[in-house]
């Protein structure tokens, strides 16, 4: 069986795995104190042009998601996302363990507006009993999307000013961060990330590490005592140097023009799903949704989808009708191009 069902499936890129070797046996201080993390903080802020920013490393994305939106919102307030948001689909209801509603709006191919983001402000403070129900005291994003589509930087930039003007943090989820900036349909950069969100993160077990994620607070009241929070949530890994030294292995020699194993694996996976799409539209397949990014959704006559089934792994996604389904086509930072150059053979032959 090919899989082809999500991202991390596989376990490391090589450079992660050789740092990790090499530097098994040095003895460091622990829980993110050490001399590799430190590099790898420096390196990031370095790349978001934000010297003053905390970088802060987990093991999963779920860790940072709930723990960064819990120790941001006051206990009365929730957090504004899209309804097909990861918080608040696909984590369990771990943010709202927490105590915080995810106040979920109306996406459109994943994405939410600055309108309905001011609108669902303006709603709240507008109602005669919003001292009734949840505030909102953020936005979450994902970029990208859970359906594999892109912010704008006019898009992003829009919502932060809402965001601003109200208010609200805003909170950008980058578990795919990697194909997202190398997406040859992207205009933002992790500078602009940095000057737009209160806090976002690179993903690393979607994008090459055995497990982690980076995330950046630029706004300091945020970050002031974000260590506590980390600690209390159980996300502080006693053997924290292991989370930074592969963020250093994935950036090594990273200047901006994508050159790191973290930009070339990211932009050879685009690149592969982009070749899995247009076979797809050649035999007149249409896609659920526009994504120019690593995961691609084509809507298959099911007996297509029962034959492709035998060979190849993908993720059930909706049925649009009696005769078709849509699934995810997923490729990553260890996709072989032998694989998608089978896929490819045998979408031709349906």
């Amino acid at each position: 069986m090919i899989r082809f069902e999500c991202d991390y499936g596989e376990g490391a890129a090589q450079p992660v795995l050789d740092l990790l070797q090499s530097t098994n046996l040095v003895q460091t201080p622990g829980y993110g104190t050490d001399d590799y993390c430190e590099q790898a903080r420096g390196l990031i802020r370095t790349l978001c042009d934000a010297p003053e920013a905390g970088v802060h490393f987990f093991v999963g994305a779920t860790q940072a998601n709930f723990t960064l939106i819990d120790a941001a919102l006051k206990p009365w307030q929730g957090v504004l996302c899209a309804d097909s948001g990861h918080i608040h689909v696909h984590e369990t209801g771990a943010v709202e363990a927490t105590g915080h509603k995810c106040l979920a709006l109306p996406g459109v191919q994943g994405k939410i507006t600055a309108e309905q983001i001011r609108r669902a402000w303006d709603e709240h403070w507008a109602s005669d009993s919003h001292e009734h129900t949840v505030q909102p005291g953020m936005v979450y994003l994902s970029n990208p999307t859970e359906d594999g589509t892109l912010y704008t930087k006019e898009e992003l930039t829009d919502i932060s000013a809402v965001c601003y003007d109200c208010g609200l943090y805003l909170f950008v989820d980058g578990a795919r961060m990697a194909y997202g900036l190398t997406s040859p349909a992207n205009d933002l950069s992790l500078e602009d990330y940095a000057n737009l969100c209160d806090a976002f993160y690179l993903g690393g077990t979607k994008c090459g590490a055995l497990f982690g994620e980076a995330l950046v607070i630029l706004n300091g009241e945020l970050d002031r005592d974000f260590r506590y929070a980390i600690k209390q949530h159980g996300g502080m890994l006693a053997k924290g140097r292991l989370l930074g030294l592969q963020f250093l292995a994935l950036l090594e020699g990273e200047d901006g023009t994508g050159c790191s194993p973290y930009y070339r694996m990211a932009a050879r996976a685009d690149a592969l799903a982009l070749r899995i799409r247009a076979a797809f539209e050649a035999k007149g397949c249409p896609m659920l949704f526009d994504s120019p990014t690593n995961q691609q959704f084509p809507i298959l006559p099911d007996a297509w989808l029962a034959k492709l089934g035998e060979k190849y792994a993908t993720s059930w996604i909706a049925k649009p009708d009696e005769s078709h389904t849509a699934v995810r086509f997923c490729t990553s930072w260890a996709t072989r191009e032998q694989d998608v150059d089978a896929l490819l053979a045998d979408i031709a032959a349906l």
